[in-house]
């Protein structure tokens, strides 16, 4: 079976974000970046599928030089190989993306392809689906449970209020959601061995954003709360505050 899986890199999420002095991206110094969260359950299930199926695992990443840390995080975890698409600069957005990844995979006769459902910073969950519509490949999003008989697919997807089953014949493309697995943690030998696993660099195929960001902006402090003691005197002022302040009624 080959398996590609598509990996990103984003700002750890315990990073204080600062906007640059162009307010249109954050300021990177002192950021420290990991791979998307989303994604190691992509490269899990991957890993998963290779064992029970044997083959190949795949880890592509769209980006600047940066984005070789996604693909030695998937080397340390078990992938076989790892491909960059290297971008010229930082400036791209998920069309760019979407379209780099699949102008790649279209050649690779590829079973399934795998990504997070989403990447944690612009949280757009766009590129799935986008690779999906340029390869003509059927896409099954926010995965849970993901089983492959057979070259059929049958997978269990969160919707709002419940779950919904999907199936599909192979190639599919699959989005996974927290809950898919458990992403294993590298070991000394894994670490070690993925050192010695060289990233292939390939020219973008594309570029030419859709969207441009205008302004960046932190959101407002909180403001303070307000503790209401007269009990049900108090209801009036408390759903004026809810209506007014608050807008949430």
């Amino acid at each position: 079976m080959k398996i590609i899986v598509c990996v990103s890199i984003v700002p750890d999420s315990t990073t204080k974000v600062k906007i640059s002095d162009t307010g249109q991206s954050i300021d990177s110094n002192g950021v420290s970046y990991i791979i998307n969260p989303y994604d190691e359950f992509a490269v899990e299930e991957a890993l998963k599928l290779k064992e029970k199926n044997g083959g190949e695992v795949i880890a592509v990443a769209y980006g600047t030089e940066r984005s070789k840390e996604a693909i030695k995080k998937s080397f340390q975890m078990g992938a076989d190989k790892g491909i960059l698409i290297k971008s010229p600069d930082e400036n791209f957005d998920s069309y760019t993306v979407a379209k780099n990844l699949a102008e790649y995979i279209k050649d690779q006769n590829a079973d399934i392809i795998l990504f997070g459902k989403q990447s944690i910073d612009f949280d757009g969950l766009l590129v799935p689906s986008m690779v999906s519509e340029f390869l003509n490949l059927p896409c099954i999003s926010v995965v849970v449970k993901l089983d492959i008989e057979n070259g059929k697919v049958k997978a269990e997807r969160e919707i709002e209020g419940g779950k919904e089953i999907v199936e599909s014949a192979l190639p599919v493309i699959i989005g996974a959601q927290k809950g898919l697995n458990e992403p294993r943690y590298p070991n000394l030998k894994s670490i070690m061995a993925a050192k010695s696993k060289p990233i292939e660099e390939v020219s973008n195929f594309y570029s030419g954003n859709k969207t441009e960001i205008i302004e960046m902006k932190l959101p407002p402090a909180k403001s303070g709360g307000k503790i209401f003691s007269n009990g049900k005197e108090d209801i009036p002022e408390l759903v004026r505050l809810l209506r007014e302040e608050a807008k949430v009624i």
